[in-house]
This record gives structure tokens, sequence and C-alpha cells, in this order.
């Protein structure tokens, strides 16, 4: 956190097939070591091959993925006199997204076997099925701060 002033956000620009920001910015994440040409190559691929699989548009499944691991509330740990509670608060748009984008790499990533394309196009079918490892962590998310409502009035 800066210690002087706001930092502005960065602008992105589109991606080259889809010509979309949220896309880029989830390319971006995906990404390791610098190496975007492969992290496209991933992405794309795993898009056919979800076109390949189900016969829909792939690009309203990703949505519908993201859409479905976008959290709403999540929990922020607050100290108060020695103790620390942890209060549910609601989470910001921006936000929102990036916890959908790790999510779905992170539980794509940690996936057994098959390449990298093959892990992310199922991650983001089971997803947007409402199924799947990053959903299961938005809805332990949303247990968590259900859970601590008790602390909401310790929200700052």
């Amino acid at each position: 956190m800066p210690r002087k002033g706001f930092v502005p956000k960065r602008k992105v620009s589109p991606d080259s097939l889809f010509n979309r920001d949220d896309v880029h910015r989830f390319i971006n994440k995906l990404l390791v070591q610098g190496k975007k040409a492969k992290a496209e190559k991933i992405f794309y691929g795993a898009l056919d091959l979800i076109k390949q699989k189900t016969k829909k548009d792939p690009l309203k499944l990703w949505e519908q993925a993201l859409e479905n691991v976008k959290p709403t509330l999540e929990v922020r740990p607050r100290r108060v006199g020695g103790a620390t509670y942890q209060v549910p608060v609601e989470v910001n748009p921006d936000r929102k997204e990036a916890l959908a984008f790790r999510w779905i790499i992170q539980y794509a990533r940690s996936r057994s076997g098959k390449s990298m394309m093959e892990k992310l196009a199922a991650e983001l079918m089971e997803a947007a099925s409402g199924a799947g490892s990053s959903v299961k962590k938005k809805e332990d998310t949303h247990k968590m701060a259900e859970a601590n409502k008790a602390f909401a009035h310790y929200r700052w």
C-alpha cells in the first residue's frame, strides 16, 4: 500500500482474438515466468477443447464459470481490544474478478495428470456447471462469512 495517495489502475489492452479486457487479464494471471505466448496458447487451446466437448460458445461458458466463482462476501481480520475477529465484508468488483481468476487457475493447476490446457478446460466446464473446486472455494468463503455474521458490527 502506498504511503502517498491513491495509485491509479493501469489500463490493459484487449486481447487479440476476442478483443476483451477481462480475457487479457486472465491470460496475464495465467502466465508463468513471463511466457505470454505460452499462456495465450493454453487459454485459447482450453477454449477450443471446451468448444469440441460441449458444442457451445466457449466464451459464454467462460463468463458463466466466472460468475459462478466470483464471491460476494469474504472475511477480513479486525483487531479489537487484543482479540482478532473475522469480520464479514462485501467484496468490491475488481477484487471479485481477481479472486475468481486466481481460484480457477489455482485449482486447474492442482488437478492431476494431463496438460494445463486440458486441466483449465475441465475446471472451467465444472465451474460453469456450478461444480468444481473453485466454486467450492467460493461457497466455503461465503459459509465463513455467514458463520462470523455476529462480528459484522466491527466493520470499519
